[in-house]
């Protein structure tokens, strides 16, 4: 019976250790217009990554997006906004559609990616890692819903995330971004 719970206990570690040794740096993705985009290009700063959606009741999120975007850009902060359609088919567009869209209607500047899926048999390889705990070393956090929101930092690893419904300016998250303690 020990050599069971040795046994789990050693596999236990060598999979904690095997999650955190994967980051967001280890990802690569293709922005809207098709360029890729190296995820490892942003070791050193804080990332929120999102998944978006275009015709949700959450979409007015994009504005506070950006201002927060705005407000801590120069302080090694950066949004990442990844489309995804797997909500009710709340985000029906192509990319340049998708882009036309973010641009026009809430002039949104950070880094926004192709349409990927965030939950699934077709989960796209980074948000399988954000959302499994044996493989981000961290919290097991299926997609509720669109903008969900993973916060990950200077060294690419995850280190909480915020419901759909928390806003990007929440408490939470600027005292995640600015370094302080969250009460």
């Amino acid at each position: 019976m020990k050599k069971i719970v040795s046994v789990i206990f050693l596999m236990s570690v060598v999979l904690l250790v095997n999650a955190q040794q994967k980051s967001l740096y280890d990802f690569k993705a293709n922005t809207l217009d098709g360029q890729p985009f190296d995820m490892s290009s942003l070791k050193g700063k804080k990332v929120l990554v999102v998944n978006t959606a275009s015709r949700c009741g959450l979409t007015p999120q994009y504005a506070l997006l950006q201002k927060l975007y705005d407000t801590y850009k120069e302080r090694n902060f950066v949004i990442i906004g990844f489309p995804a359609n797997n909500f009710m088919g709340q985000e029906p567009g192509t990319n340049s559609e998708i882009k036309e869209f973010c641009t026009k209607n809430y002039g949104v500047t950070f880094p926004m990616m192709s349409k990927i899926s965030v939950k699934g048999d077709d989960i796209d390889p980074l948000y399988k890692w954000l959302t499994t705990k044996t493989l981000n070393g961290v919290v097991d956090a299926n997609v509720q819903w669109n903008f969900q929101k993973f916060m990950i930092n200077e060294q690419g690893q995850l280190v909480d995330f915020a419901s759909p419904r928390e806003k990007p300016d929440a408490e939470k998250i600027i005292n995640w971004i600015e370094g302080k303690k969250n009460n």
